[in-house]
This record gives structure tokens, sequence and C-alpha cells, in this order.
């Protein structure tokens, strides 16, 4: 029987890559997405009919309640569900004391709350065959806290504990969970997927110049932005897999020396460090 992979916001970024990439491989794909109509994508980056053919685009807004029981009921449908890519979210920057509580609030429906309900819907029919990978899509952010990205930061936190809690939950039934945590990557997340608080940007706020200075280092930092297809490349090797060892897989150029230097430096060497960074773009 071919396998068969669901993955969430597959109309762009990493996503729209790994539908094509595991259809390539001879997945058959159900490609989530909340506008069907950018199924398009696929056309525009492959003419293969054989690739086309093994992708399903799928309606699916994972923070609104009727849609999510639609995809339930379409997950019951089908044969076998063996790999689920929770990879839907965005990102909200912004400093805290500035960005409304309803901010918060949407960041964490689609980033935290969305991947539990698509969890939720795809569990009964994993947990039936005994079988199943769930993988979710999360961040450098939910291992170090920047400022500037409280949103995003915390829910890819709250990603992370969810997913570790998850894993030792549904281990017994032979499912299995494990967490890609990208650095910086030339995704749209930081462009289209991105919304900064207007407050923040306002030049009247007490922020301001500290925001210029975060915005600032993100945009030079996007010449050394990675290249998504080595994540892409991660995804679909974990999909294969028989046996997914590790939960989490962090990927990005110097990222496990990031994490290995902040685990072990003192934490006011770090601030120190950190807030160097985005300060003297200030001046």
């Amino acid at each position: 029987m071919r396998r068969t992979a669901i993955i969430t916001g597959a109309s762009s970024g990493f996503g729209l890559l790994t539908t094509l990439e595991l259809a390539k491989r001879g997945f058959r794909v159900l490609a989530t997405m909340r506008n069907v109509e950018k199924a398009v994508a696929f056309n525009s980056l492959t003419d293969d009919g054989d690739i086309l053919e093994r992708i399903e685009p799928f309606p699916l807004d994972v923070t609104e309640g009727d849609s999510v029981a639609r995809f339930s009921k379409k997950v019951q449908s089908m044969e076998k569900v063996d790999v689920l890519i929770n990879n839907a979210g965005f990102a909200v920057g912004g400093f805290a004391e500035e960005i409304e509580i309803e901010d918060y609030r949407r960041q964490f429906e689609t980033n935290v709350f969305g991947v539990m309900a698509v969890t939720q819907a795809v569990l009964p029919a994993m947990r039936e065959q005994k079988s199943g990978t769930i993988i979710n899509v999360s961040s450098v952010s939910g291992r170090i806290g920047f400022p500037g990205l409280s949103p995003y930061v915390s829910s890819k936190h709250a990603l992370e504990g969810y997913s570790e809690s998850l894993r030792l939950e549904v281990a017994p039934f032979g499912i299995q969970v494990a967490l890609v945590e990208p650095g910086s990557y030339s995704t749209n997340i930081w462009s289209s997927g991105m919304e900064v608080s207007e407050r923040s940007l306002d030049s009247g706020s007490p922020y301001y110049d500290y925001m210029k200075g975060i915005t600032s280092r993100l945009e030079a930092g996007k010449k050394n932005h990675g290249d998504p297809d080595e994540v892409v490349h991660l995804l679909c090797e974990l999909a294969m897999e028989e046996r997914v060892k590790k939960l989490r897989y962090p990927i990005g150029k110097g990222l496990k020396w990031t994490l290995a230097l902040k685990q072990l430096m003192p934490w006011s060497w770090w601030e120190k460090i950190v807030l160097r960074q985005v300060l003297k773009k200030r001046k």
C-alpha cells in the first residue's frame, strides 16, 4: 500500500516544498491549506503528472472548528495515515507591553491549538493501526527567546512542551513524535508570514529604536538564510524512517553550537551577547 502523509500549511514555504518532495518519493499527500486555490503553486513548480496526481489539496483552517471537523471526517475515510506534518504557522512580532492580548491569542490559535486540534483528529487512526509518525515544525525560537518576538517565541516554546508530553503518551501505541527546529531559512514566515505590532513601529513608541534595531538585524541576516531544501530533506527523511530515535532535530548553520552555548553559558553572559547584537543598531 502506498504510504500517505498529511501536511498542514501546504500552500507555501516548507509545507509546499515538502508536499512536492514526498509526492516525488511516492507518498500520497493530503495537502491542507486555508485556500485551496493556492494549490496552483504545485503546478508552477512541476509539470510531472505522476507527482501532481499523488497530491490532494484539501481545505483546512486549523483555527476553525467546523473546518477541523470536516478534516476529521476526511481522515476517517482514509485507509491509512502514515505521517502527519504540522507545519501551518505564522509569526507575530513587537514588544510585550504593546502587543494586544488578542494578537497573542491569534498566535496561539494557529501555532499551538491548531496543532493540537489536527493531531487529535489524526491520532485515533494512528492508534488503531498501531503506527504513525507526527512531525511538528517548531523553530529555534522554541528553544531560545528573542526580544521583540514574544508571541511567536512563546507559541513555539508551548509547542515544544506539548510535543514532549505527546511523544511519551503515544509511544506505547507505536506512534512516533518528532520536533524539527529550523534556524533562519528563506521562507516567507519572515515576510508575508510575519506581523509586527503597529505600536512598536510607531516613532512615538518607547521601543521604537529597539524595534528598528531588531528589524535591521533580521533584514541584514536574510543574506545568510539557509536553503529551505535542507529542512525539506530532513522532514522527508523523518517521514520515511521506521524508527524516529530522537525528539528534537535542530537544523541550520551554527544552530547546534548556539543551543549548546546557551545551555552552558551563564545567563548574564548570554544576555549581554543578545542585547549587544540588537541594541548596537540603535546608534
